[in-house]
């Protein structure tokens, strides 16, 4: 399911579409953060959804992560 988070970071960062692909396919290290990403974004989503139950405090850390591990793929892209 990466085309999820590709077409998830797209929307992020619209003029970076390009070589998000690129550095997916070519770049191990950008590529497992992109699944680190997807995954914490799966998560964040099913607790907005309501399927998994936790705290404030739990839920706002998973959202601090994601957008520490989004600034660090942002960097990347720019490097």
């Amino acid at each position: 399911m990466p085309h999820v988070l590709l077409q998830e970071l797209a929307d992020e960062f619209p003029e970076l579409k390009d070589k998000i692909k690129k550095m997916q396919s070519s770049d191990r290290h950008f590529a497992k953060l992109i699944e680190t990403y997807r995954s914490l974004d799966r998560e964040i989503h099913n607790v907005e959804e309501r399927e998994v139950n936790v705290s404030d405090e739990t839920f706002e850390n998973l959202k601090k992560q994601r957008l520490r591990l989004k600034d660090v793929l942002y960097a990347m892209l720019k490097h």
